[in-house]
């Protein structure tokens, strides 16, 4: 041991007047628990140290020596030190276990703040002071009067909660689902394109380096909108028509058609990206809002202008409506089975759907029932959530399923 060092020697096991502290490693078994003592301040200084490390630290002394505090510190930082930071730790926790050196303190990182959600007082009536006996009523927290907000049929909701659901809706991405095309694209796998392998043959001198391969490429079917604007569809215009809004901001192909006493055709006006222009603009270009119904007839004339000409074949059309029909319901079911002929699906959206104990018994719901694909719900954000993902996603349902569930339900 250096005496003049005014450090203890690892070996001897006596204690340096200056440092204060007894040497822990003498002899084979106070080496060990020399060294388990030393390794379990480390840990409390934030350096992970498995029982293996500690092993192959005895094993390092075995192999040095163990006569010098020298070998001592190499034996431990080639063995316990498994990063930067734990060389940093190791050099502080050793100067204050051998040398008698004062360590700092661990420094543990702040934990992360965490959120709850909790009850807060609603506002006070008009009128009243705040020196009342009673305590004011608890409301529920933002998240839960959304949840809360989201299954309320909208014809119910004031001008507040109206406008939150109609920006809520505003963020939804309709989009119908994909479809195979004849246009073929290059792929890393698939059938083998002969015409690029044979070109790259050519290019390499006729070796063979490498087959070219090709698929068919993909895209979105068409979406197409016929919403009912009718006196009876007041309450719920305005919200399909900003939901058909979102469909054309998520595909511009996307077709939207309004129909009352005559078809109007609004697409134009709602390829606007911000929503209140664009529901401004299709407002003024309706004529016949609020006003009767011949769903029949409309159908008939979207057929007839647009949809037998391309614009409903192979697409997936949904038809907003409660399905009061002032004209002949026969009229409006032949019109659907030509409509059934030309679309991929067709969503019949009812917003009397969502209520309970709903069963489709007027003439027009009970004519168009045998050509619709789905009947759905449309009367809360909730449905409007479930339709996009309907468009998305699902197959073709045959009539008679549509009938059966619409019986029973």
């Amino acid at each position: 041991m250096d005496t003049a060092s005014g450090t203890s020697d690892p070996v001897s096991g006596t204690s340096d007047p200056v440092s204060g502290t007894s040497d822990p490693v003498s002899g084979t078994s106070d080496a060990v628990d020399g060294v388990v003592d030393f390794v379990h301040r480390l840990r409390d200084a934030g350096a992970a140290v498995p029982p293996t490390r500690v092993h192959a630290m005895v094993q390092a002394m075995g192999e040095l020596g163990g006569d010098s505090l020298d070998a001592v510190y190499w034996s431990g930082r080639f063995t316990l030190c498994a990063s930067p930071e734990d060389i940093e730790r190791y050099d502080r926790v050793f100067a204050a276990y051998f040398r008698g050196q004062r360590a700092p303190a661990r420094m543990r990182a702040p934990a992360e703040p965490t959120y709850r959600l909790v009850a807060v007082p609603a506002d006070p009536p008009d009128g009243a002071g705040s020196d009342t006996e009673e305590p004011p009523p608890q409301t529920l927290a933002t998240a839960s009067r959304m949840e809360i907000l989201r299954h309320r049929d909208v014809a119910g909701l004031g001008t507040a909660e109206r406008d939150e659901v109609h920006r809520l809706i505003g963020a939804l991405a309709p989009a119908a689902p994909e479809r195979l095309t004849r246009r073929l694209r290059r792929s890393a796998s698939g059938p083998v394109d002969p015409q690029r392998t044979i070109r790259a043959i050519l290019r390499h001198g006729g070796e063979p380096v490498e087959l070219r391969h090709h698929r068919r490429s993909r895209r979105h079917r068409r979406l197409v909108f016929l919403i009912d604007v009718s006196g009876s569809m007041a309450p719920y215009a305005d919200t399909f028509l900003r939901f058909a809004h979102a469909a054309c901001r998520a595909r511009p192909d996307t077709e939207v058609f309004t129909m009352g006493t005559r078809l109007t055709r609004v697409t134009r006006e709602l390829r606007q990206r911000e929503p209140g222009a664009a529901l401004g603009a299709a407002s003024a270009a309706i004529p016949d809002w609020s006003g009767g119904t011949r769903l029949g007839g409309e159908t008939k004339e979207f057929l007839d202008r647009w949809g037998q000409r391309g614009t409903a074949r192979g697409a997936v059309v949904v038809v907003a409506s409660d399905g009061w029909e002032r004209g002949d319901p026969g009229l409006l079911g032949a019109q659907m089975k030509r409509l059934r002929r030309l679309a991929r699906r067709v969503v019949w959206v009812n917003p009397h759907r969502g209520r309970p104990g709903y069963v489709p018994r007027t003439g027009g719901m009970q004519a168009v029932l045998p050509y619709v694909d789905h009947l759905v719900a449309g009367h809360s954000l909730a449905a409007m959530e479930d339709l996009a993902g309907l468009l998305a996603a699902g197959a073709r349902a045959s009539s008679d399923e549509v009938v059966s569930r619409c019986v029973t339900s």
